[in-house]
């Protein structure tokens, strides 16, 4: 009998992700499938894989089991999570216009924007950054943190920086020039397993702007990213904490724009747009085998 995987395929700023249901929690996806499924030639092709599973929290409808597009494990993704509120939206898997999920880095909840019946606008409310070393986590003294501070990319480069957690960890690289003149495959890539980071970061590449933030992103485990929703989170933060920014601001992507709003309380929202691709059926035996050649 032949192992078949049904899926939907959603990309958020062109951040892309294949959604398997499994709300009954019967198929697990480890690492070396997720890997498989996410590889751009040989599988569906995307920066990650979510599995979507009912959540037995009072505060949380689902849970959201994100895996890197290497099959590494990933505390939260704010793109991802956007996409799951429209893959509900679509699949009809619940009616609530306001639910939370539950992330590796804690419950988020998701608004989702109607319009003309349809959800194209879903707003994260992505929780309160953290700057200690020790909530990123960072080496050093628990208590410090690292904001607008000299680091050393490499090459006989240093630019200012800060580490902020949005759930996960994140290097913010402040860049004079347009991100584009940035060798980000290269610099993010080597950051990326800095020493500094045990469990690995995110590495930011951020121009402010008179009206905006321009952003590159190097994600922790799947490269370079058309965008990232908890990296536009954590440029805002670093930005904003630094005077540059005021506490609401649009963090562009080659993907496209992400809105980032710092409420008084602390608590980040993001917003954006999130859209089905296409959906189909793979036979897991056929990409095994193709993974085992």
């Amino acid at each position: 009998m032949t192992d078949e995987l049904r899926f939907n395929k959603y990309q958020g700023t062109g951040n892309d992700f294949v959604m398997v249901i499994d709300l009954d929690d019967v198929r697990p996806l480890d690492a070396d499938l997720a890997a498989a499924l996410c590889h751009r030639r040989t599988g569906i092709g995307a920066d990650g894989v979510i599995r979507l599973v009912r959540s037995e929290r009072p505060d949380a409808s689902f849970v959201m089991d994100y895996r890197n597009a290497d099959g590494s494990i990933a505390e939260m993704c704010g793109n991802g999570a956007r996409c799951v509120g429209k893959l509900v939206h679509d699949l009809a898997l619940s009616n609530e216009r306001g639910f939370g999920i539950q992330t590796r880095g804690g419950v988020r909840r998701l608004r989702l924007h109607e319009d003309g019946g349809d959800v194209h606008r879903i707003t994260v409310e992505m929780g309160v950054p953290g700057f200690t070393k020790a909530s990123i986590p960072m080496r050093g003294p628990a208590w410090e943190t690292f904001l607008g501070e000299s680091f050393d990319v490499g090459g006989g480069l240093t630019l200012k920086a800060s580490a902020v957690s949005m759930g996960n960890p994140h290097l913010v690289l402040f860049v004079q020039d347009d991100p584009d003149r940035f060798h980000v495959g290269h610099i993010g890539a080597a950051l990326e397993r800095h020493e500094l980071f045990p469990e690995g970061t995110n590495v930011e590449f951020a121009h402010v702007l008179p009206d905006e933030i321009k952003a590159r992103v190097w994600e922790r485990g799947s490269g370079e990213t058309m965008a990232c929703g908890s990296g536009a989170c954590a440029v805002a933060v670093a930005a904003n904490e630094a005077g540059l920014v005021p506490n609401r601001t649009v963090v562009r992507f080659p993907g496209g724009a992400l809105e980032v709003e710092r409420l008084q309380s602390g608590e980040v929202l993001l917003t954006g747009e999130a859209e089905r691709v296409f959906e189909g059926v793979i036979d897991l035996d056929r990409l095994r085998g193709r993974v085992r050649a």
